[in-house]
């Protein structure tokens, strides 16, 4: 028997550290509101930001579903499946702040990806080789990190 846990390990899981970051930018942006884009370039930039990110989510959803592993960060994982969720909830943040031309939420982007790297991918990764073995392995070498 081993003492390691048959998840990642993982406190709080992604979505509320993303939103959470982002409700306290926007609030700093209420308070103290520095415009940094034009609402044109804001949207061009915003939209396909947004977009792309649900897009990611839907894939990640599909792609763990079909191949019959769970999502949920506190179960075992069950077989290797691709995902993006890193990079889906990043992208679904910064296409919202940047709609939103809120110059503080944008600027805690940086700490939040750093957050989610040492307590969420991190954690991940070591769960996945232990629990995976070769097979995690080998996709590491063929796919980078955030894809």
């Amino acid at each position: 028997m081993t003492d390691e846990p048959d998840n990642p390990g993982i406190r709080v899981p992604p979505p509320p550290v993303y939103l959470l970051a982002l409700l306290l930018g926007l609030l700093m942006d209420r308070k103290a509101y520095v415009p940094s884009l034009p609402p044109t370039v804001a949207c061009v930039l915003g939209w396909p930001l947004v977009g792309g990110g649900m897009a990611l989510a839907v894939w990640f959803v599909r792609t763990m579903s079909g191949v019959n592993t769970t999502i949920s960060i506190d179960k075992p994982v069950s077989r290797m499946g691709r995902s993006a969720t890193a990079a889906n909830l990043a992208m679904i943040y910064a296409g919202t702040a940047v709609l939103r031309n809120a110059l503080w939420a944008i600027l805690l982007l940086p700490l939040v990806v750093y957050v989610i790297q040492r307590e969420v991918i991190e954690r991940e990764e070591r769960y996945l080789e232990r629990t995976l073995g070769e097979e995690y392995l080998a996709y590491k070498t063929r796919v980078r990190r955030w894809v």
